[in-house]
């Protein structure tokens, strides 16, 4: 039969025993340099763009959306397209 054991006592470590940061640890460090950084994930848009709440007819978002993947773009190009030709104000 086994009897229960008590577990063996560990010698306790004191968790704080880094050693001091003197001068001479600095100047071995390496220098972090920030131009150096690799940047992840999505790069940097060169033009931003907002996020508006907008109300558009029905049938003119479902005209859109029938044209598959992107029809947020294209929507966006079509505006764009007709700014060309005219006045926002007009």
């Amino acid at each position: 039969m086994n009897a229960n054991k008590h577990a063996t006592h560990a010698e306790w470590v004191d968790p704080d025993d880094a050693p001091e940061l003197t001068d001479e640890f600095f100047g071995h460090a390496d220098e972090y340099v920030s131009e150096n950084l690799v940047r992840r994930g999505r790069p940097k848009a060169t033009s931003t763009k907002l996020a508006l709440t907008v109300r558009y007819d029905s049938d003119v978002v479902e005209a859109f959306r029938v044209t598959g993947k992107g029809w947020q773009t294209r929507m966006n190009a079509a505006l764009r397209d007709w700014l060309k030709t005219h006045s926002p104000a007009g």
